[in-house]
C-alpha cells in the first residue's frame, strides 16, 4: 500500500476530506503538523485515517466553549512526519491558510471519492424543512466549485453554474430534488469511506421519489445572448418577464449578476 496513492478510493477519499478540514503548520528546522479537528462524534473517520496512515500519528480529545455551545468536544488528528508533509503538500494541500488555493489532484484519482471527501468535510447531505433531498458544497476555492459542477454535468447529466455570493465570496452549490438524491446515490456508494452520519442520510436521499402532488420538474432553460441583452435592456422586470417568458424573481437574479460582473455581459 502506497500512502496516498489517489486512484485508490480510500486515499482519495482521505485527500479531499484533508485538502477541506486539514492544516499543514510547518515550523523551524523542517518541523511542522498535518491536524485535522473535527466533532468528536465523528472520531471514527480519523481512526480510520490513522490506520491508513503508515507514520506515527496520535488522536487527542479536547473539550472547549465555542459560539455554538460551552461544551463542545472535539477530536484531533495530528502527523507529524517530514515524509508525510512532503507528500501531501507535492499533491496539493499547501501550509498555512489554503481555503481559496486548493484545486483537484494533478495525479490521476479517483474522482467520485475525492468529491465525497470534499462533500464531508465543508459540505452538506440532507433534507430541507420540505422533505426535499439536497447536497450542497461551500468553498472560497474556485478551482473545487468548478470542478463539482462539470463533474455533475459530464457524469450525472446534471448542470449547474455557481458564482462567488457578494456577502463573504464564497461558492455555495446546491444540487436539489432529483438532482440531489442522484448526486447523494452516486457519491455514497455502498462499503464507501465516508462519515457515517452523512452516508446514513445519504442513502435516505438517494432513495426519494418525487411525491405525487409535486408537479413534474421543469425542464432548464438556459439564458441566451440576445435574452440577457432584452433583459438589461427591458424598462421593468415585470415587461422583460413578459417579453421573456420567464418569471420575474428568474429575470431578477440574472439581471443581478449581470450588473455585478458575475456573469459576462452580452455582445
Amino acid at each position: 500500500m502506497t500512502f496516498m496513492d489517489l486512484e485508490d478510493p480510500r486515499y482519495a477519499y482521505m485527500f479531499g476530506f484533508l485538502q477541506a478540514d486539514g492544516h499543514m503548520h510547518a515550523d523551524t528546522r523542517q518541523r511542522g503538523s498535518l491536524t485535522v479537528e473535527i466533532s468528536h462524534r465523528d472520531i471514527a473517520m480519523l481512526q480510520a485515517f490513522q490506520e491508513l496512515c503508515p507514520y506515527s500519528s496520535t488522536i487527542r480529545v479536547r473539550t472547549r466553549t465555542t459560539n455554538f455551545s460551552e461544551n463542545h468536544r472535539s477530536a484531533i488528528w495530528s502527523v507529524y512526519s517530514l515524509e508525510a508533509r512532503q507528500r501531501l503538500a507535492e499533491l496539493g494541500i499547501p501550509y498555512g491558510k489554503k481555503s481559496t488555493r486548493i484545486t483537484p489532484p494533478r495525479v490521476p484519482f479517483s474522482r467520485q471519492d475525492y468529491l465525497r471527501g470534499i462533500i464531508d468535510a465543508d459540505g452538506a447531505v440532507g433534507f430541507t424543512a420540505q422533505r426535499l433531498p439536497f447536497v450542497s458544497l461551500s468553498t472560497t476555492s474556485t478551482a473545487i466549485a468548478t470542478y463539482l459542477c462539470r463533474y455533475t454535468k459530464l457524469t450525472l447529466g446534471i448542470p449547474k453554474t455557481t458564482s462567488r455570493n457578494a456577502r463573504d465570496r464564497a461558492y455555495n452549490i446546491l444540487y436539489m430534488r432529483e438532482s440531489g438524491a442522484r448526486l447523494a446515490e452516486h457519491l455514497y456508494y455502498p462499503g464507501c469511506l465516508a462519515l457515517e452520519r452523512k452516508r446514513q442520510t445519504a442513502a435516505e436521499a438517494g432513495a426519494w421519489v418525487r411525491p405525487t402532488h409535486m408537479g413534474p420538474p421543469r425542464p432548464r432553460r438556459s439564458w441566451t445572448q440576445l435574452e440577457d441583452r432584452i433583459l438589461l435592456d427591458a424598462p421593468t422586470l415585470a415587461q422583460a418577464a413578459e417579453q421573456l417568458g420567464r418569471s420575474q424573481s428568474s429575470c431578477q437574479v440574472r439581471r443581478w449578476r449581470l450588473r455585478q460582473d458575475q456573469l459576462p455581459l452580452p455582445d
